[in-house]
């Protein structure tokens, strides 16, 4: 079960941190995006729910960037949604300080430290990246971000079928953009 009462305090406070950024290549403010990776865990829950806990999973999707991509200090992030949401936001944040290269497979290990519905957040929010890619992005980048989502999908599947199934099918779908 899931509670609306977090959902919206999440909602809220992504939507403040996230007040001056736009969704890639939009004039859309970028809680788009993360309304979209909550919506994913929505559509898993419904369509496929289990024994996982899915009001951590939208939490964390709502707040997967905080720490990545604002400001927000950790202590702030921990103080206001507690201890788990804070550990799995950041797990699911790339580690700055370690060359770009290292990134994606340290945080990788991390959330798989952490419950599975962590890793079905970057499960989702994968889904969601692998949209028309930016019109200056070449083949030799698309290829690599979609051998990057398979690398998501080969590490992270255990975490749900339903959602690992909807990766791969956009990583397949992904491949029609490479012939630009």
């Amino acid at each position: 079960m899931w509670n609306p009462e977090h959902y919206q305090k999440a909602m809220l406070f992504a939507g403040i941190a996230h007040a001056d950024q736009h969704f890639p290549g939009t004039e859309a403010a970028y809680v788009v995006h993360l309304a979209q990776v909550a919506m994913e865990i929505q559509y898993a829950w419904t369509l496929a729910p289990g024994d996982w806990n899915v009001d951590l999973a939208l939490q964390c999707a709502l707040l997967h960037d905080s720490l990545e991509d604002t400001p927000t200090p950790y202590a702030t992030l921990e103080a206001t949604f507690g201890k788990e949401v804070a550990q799995g936001v950041l797990a699911l944040s790339k580690n700055a300080d370690l060359p770009k290269a290292e990134q994606m497979s340290d945080s990788l290990k991390r959330i798989k430290s952490q419950a599975p519905e962590i890793a079905m957040v970057k499960l989702a929010d994968r889904i969601t990246n692998l949209q028309s890619p930016p019109p200056h992005w070449d083949s030799a980048k698309i290829a690599k971000y979609q051998a990057e989502a398979r690398l998501i999908h080969d590490e992270l599947s255990f975490a749900n079928a339903f959602l690992a199934q909807r990766l791969m099918a956009k990583i397949e779908a992904y491949a029609d953009f490479l012939s630009r």
